[in-house]
């Protein structure tokens, strides 16, 4: 049952993706069990992060803050009450900025094995989604290089 997840209601695996924001190349990843928590896979991963990062997350990874002082989460909603216009636009401007993350997400998912049911061995899933990574990289250094190219 370590790999089940309530919210899917399968056994799952759980991947984590640090991108970086202006060139959207994939920097470190992070695997876990379909149970754990986005955050605290996050605190056993100890991914290399500097403090002059500025790190954009969900709302999933409330009090980050304590582990990583130069990160940004989007305020929640109080309970009964509503957000302030300043703060929703704080709030929509961090979600225009994350959307790169996104984005690349979406990127990885083409390879059907990320997007399906993961039906090989759990011990090889890291290795592949790290593969799959390497190609993700490695072909937008591609289209990088020829806009670079058309440029000359």
């Amino acid at each position: 049952m370590n790999f089940f997840s309530g919210k899917k209601k399968r056994h799952t695996l759980k991947s984590q993706v640090l991108v970086n924001q202006v060139t959207g190349e994939i920097i470190c990843t992070a695997h876990g069990r379909g149970k754990m928590h986005d955050f605290r896979l996050f605190k056993h991963s100890r991914l290399p992060l500097k403090q002059t990062i500025k790190c954009l997350v969900d709302k999933g990874y409330q009090g980050i803050q304590k582990v990583h002082a130069n990160s940004q989460v989007p305020q929640k909603k109080p309970r009964k009450g509503t957000l302030s216009d300043e703060v929703k636009k704080r709030n929509r401007e961090l979600a225009r900025q994350r959307v790169v993350g996104e984005h690349v997400h979406r990127k990885l998912k083409i390879f059907k094995i990320l997007a399906d049911r993961y039906r090989n061995r759990r011990k090889r899933f890291g290795l592949r989604f790290n593969l799959i990574a390497g190609l993700y990289n490695y072909e937008l250094r591609l289209a990088l290089n020829k806009i670079s190219d058309s440029y000359d």
